[in-house]
């Protein structure tokens, strides 16, 4: 694929992307003032997901949410055709409350069938929005269910069988936000959009028409459709004004296939706080943090003395800029980060009833599990109720192919990378339910399937990176 055939929009957005978009973390100063040189690179205003908190009838919190094709604005006098969740692009983000029994009740306006996967969430298999919850055009599906989990940032997409990649490239993703009382009783930034900012990173490939550029030849299929125009929350180079406190920045890699290398301009620390499906126990202080597509992560960073600079949040591996953060609010609010976070319930290996193991494999252009392709009529597992298990999964050596393992319905924690349990980092402690595996690794994983069964309706485990999903990279069990 050469680079004519996308990218050649207006020659003042070709201009805009060539220069603004390839902005490089190496270049920026460690500590810039509003007057730095790079100001007008990032001229545009993050956009933050409206929250949308449920409308109560009789106990049950509703959700209403309108799947639709619209046109969204990425560049300056051009509208790109996208879809969008209540909006032109993206969605609101939801906001559960353990406990709360909820009506997710999403409504296709597409001219294709969708379905909508609540992603990280622990509801019955009926509940779960994947290839099986297939939503018709003009017809409205409802995901009903009592949220059942500790606090977490979760998220929800497309996962139609066989356009998973392309729906969400067009922009069919949001936030899921979950709180408890734990959570609640934390003194942790709370406050949405202030000083608890939910950021989606995403890169993409334009067409010389302003359209999004989705036409993935093998060999990106293969080794990931990496685009070349980062964004965060639907915005190409935004900027954030932000108040000189602690700052939780809830992240979520919502590419494709991309892996993130996530870390400041100035090399600043901060700590991490929740892995995808729960707290840490304590903050984990780091300086970057690796997401493949589908994770999430929270962090602190702690602005208290940065009033008056600006600095810049960015990916190490393309080393381009996500976002930049003014800091030119005084606190409206304090908060001071607690030493213990939570107390999680682990189980030990020597409880495991079995050992399942699954091989990460690729050959001549297809991707399997187990040397199989995704069959929506095969059972590939079934897992008991109750039961504590080990899941191991390798990577093959193929084309230094990089692969992640995503498992529905429920989380679990990394016991072991590459046989070693000193190889699992301390970030990594937390319940997870999607994880990383460079190619020619393995991780093993223990859980157990819990609350719900299902002697017919299936939950998926598959790649999180879309176009290996998509290519039959994913299997089905059900819990008994």
């Amino acid at each position: 694929m050469k680079r004519r055939n996308f990218l050649l929009l207006s020659s003042v957005a070709a201009s805009y992307l060539l220069t603004g978009n390839f902005v490089m973390l190496s270049s920026l100063h460690a500590s810039t003032t509003n007057n730095d040189d790079n100001e007008d690179y990032f001229t545009a205003p993050l956009s933050i997901p409206p929250l949308l908190e449920g409308k109560s009838i009789d106990g049950v919190e509703h959700y209403d949410l309108n799947i639709q094709k619209s046109k969204h604005s990425f560049f300056k006098n051009i509208l790109t055709n996208t879809y969008g969740i209540n909006g032109s692009y993206l969605a609101p983000t939801l906001k559960l409350v353990n406990g709360k029994k909820v009506s997710i009740n999403y409504t296709n306006k597409l001219d294709e069938s969708t379905t909508m996967h609540g992603h990280g969430m622990h509801l019955p298999a009926k509940m779960d929005g994947g290839p099986h919850q297939t939503i018709q055009p003009n017809k409205t599906w409802s995901a009903k269910y009592t949220v059942n989990q500790k606090a977490c940032t979760n998220w929800y997409h497309s996962h139609a069988e066989g356009k998973t990649a392309q729906q969400v490239y067009k922009g069919l993703a949001g936030f899921i936000i979950i709180e408890d009382e734990e959570s609640k009783k934390l003194d942790l930034p709370k406050r949405y959009g202030k000083d608890d900012i939910p950021l989606v990173f995403q890169d993409r490939f334009f067409h010389k028409s302003g359209d999004f550029y989705y036409q993935p030849s093998m060999m990106q299929t293969m080794m990931g459709y990496n685009g070349n125009v980062f964004m965060t929350n639907g915005v190409v180079n935004p900027y954030i004004d932000v108040e000189a406190k602690e700052l939780r920045l809830r992240l979520l890699n919502g590419s494709n296939s991309t892996m993130y290398n996530l870390k400041f301009n100035d090399n600043r620390a901060f700590k991490q706080i929740a892995t995808d499906n729960s707290f840490l126990e304590k903050p984990v202080s780091m300086n970057s943090i690796i997401l493949s597509p589908g994770e999430r992560a929270e962090i602190i960073v702690d602005l208290t003395n940065s009033y008056g600079n600006s600095f810049y949040l960015g990916d190490a591996i393309q080393n381009k800029i996500f976002v930049k953060l003014n800091v030119s609010k005084k606190a409206m609010t304090k908060t001071k980060l607690p030493s213990v976070l939570t107390k999680l319930e682990k189980y030990d290996e020597s409880e495991a009833i079995r050992t399942r193991s699954f091989t990460l494999s690729a050959m001549r252009g297809r991707v399997f599990i187990n040397n199989k392709i995704m069959d929506m009529h095969r059972i590939d597992e079934v897992v008991p109720l109750n039961q504590v298990e080990i899941w191991e999964v390798s990577n093959k050596r193929m084309m230094s192919m990089d692969h992640n393992f995503h498992i529905h319905g429920t989380h679990f924690m990394i016991l072991e990378r590459n046989g070693e349990s000193m190889y699992v980092d301390e970030n990594e402690a937390g319940y997870k339910d999607t994880v990383y595996i460079p190619a020619g690794e393995s991780v093993k994983l223990i859980l157990k399937m819990t609350d719900y069964k299902d002697e017919k309706l299936p939950y998926m485990y598959h790649c999180h990176f879309l176009e290996h999903e998509d290519r039959g990279m994913m299997g089905q069990f059900i819990v008994s």
